[in-house]
């Protein structure tokens, strides 16, 4: 999902050569093949993630040995070569019990086993990448390309008269289009030398419950918000507890004179609309 939009985005821009790496196309748990990938690269995004959360509960060692290790195998490549990482994580690093935005530097407590393996690859960036590792941290993805919430409930939207969702669970939806951009604009940014490394916060702004995306999206198809329906986690058990917080600040992506964040609905209306993203509108 995230992958396929930034390729798109680095795509547009006839300033930049982009090379794709696919999962067929890399092992990130390779160190050698990491490190022949990273070569004659000035920038390294890494969107590669095990992103099976409940998964992670019963296979912890294989999730971090994608979260974690290949992230070290990716720093020290890019140590070796002096190219700037721009690694993706997640709000999963944090416990979710706080009651305000987390900053960047609030303490970390994941609630499970992908959260820390997740953090185990931020700890690789920082350790291993002082002076150009860039961890950035998102949120409740959706986008066009494979299985997301809003795809989701699109499909149930189909299928079901009504459907239940949680609604004690609060974050910030964030279009994966959108993400890439900023991300983009943070590499960008590192190359000028304007942006300090470590840590950044990239989400839409505002926040709400998946019960309040749901019905945001029912809304914007010219559906009946009212076919869906409030409910608690505990009526959805998972192996994987999730946090009931993830609503992260932006204070570090504000100091570095990034673009701001738009609001979830209006990219999540631009999501929907069917247009494609960039053309006027």
């Amino acid at each position: 999902m995230l992958g396929r939009d930034l390729v798109t985005v680095l795509r547009a821009r006839p300033d930049r050569s982009v090379t794709a790496a696919t999962r067929a196309d890399l092992d990130v748990t390779d160190a050698r093949a990491v490190r022949d990938a990273v070569a004659g690269h000035d920038v390294v995004v890494n969107a590669a993630a095990w992103t099976d959360v409940d998964g992670a509960e019963t296979r912890e060692r294989d999730a971090t040995a994608v979260n974690g290790d290949a992230v070290a195998h990716l720093a020290r490549a890019c140590a070796a070569t002096a190219a700037r990482l721009v690694h993706v994580s997640t709000d999963y690093v944090f416990g979710g019990d706080a009651t305000g935005p987390y900053p960047e530097d609030a303490p970390t407590g994941p609630v499970n086993a992908y959260g820390r393996s997740k953090l185990a690859g931020e700890r690789a960036v920082t350790r291993l990448l002082p002076e150009a590792g860039y961890v950035v941290r998102t949120a409740w993805l959706y986008g066009a390309h494979g299985r997301n919430f809003v795809t989701t409930v699109l499909r149930l939207a189909d299928e079901r008269d009504r459907i239940d969702v949680v609604d004690d669970q609060r974050g910030q939806p964030t279009w994966s289009y959108r993400l890439a951009e900023r991300l983009v604009a943070l590499a960008d940014a590192a190359l000028a030398g304007d942006a300090a490394p470590g840590v950044y916060h990239s989400t839409a702004a505002g926040e709400t419950t998946w019960y309040g995306l749901a019905r945001a999206v029912f809304t914007l198809r010219g559906l009946d918000p009212d076919r869906v329906r409030p409910t608690t986690s505990d009526r959805f058990p998972r192996p994987a507890p999730r946090p009931r917080y993830s609503v992260l600040a932006h204070g570090r992506w504000a100091a570095a004179k990034l673009p701001p964040a738009g609001d979830w609905r209006t990219d999540l209306t631009e999501a929907l609309s069917g247009r494609r993203p960039g053309t006027p509108r």
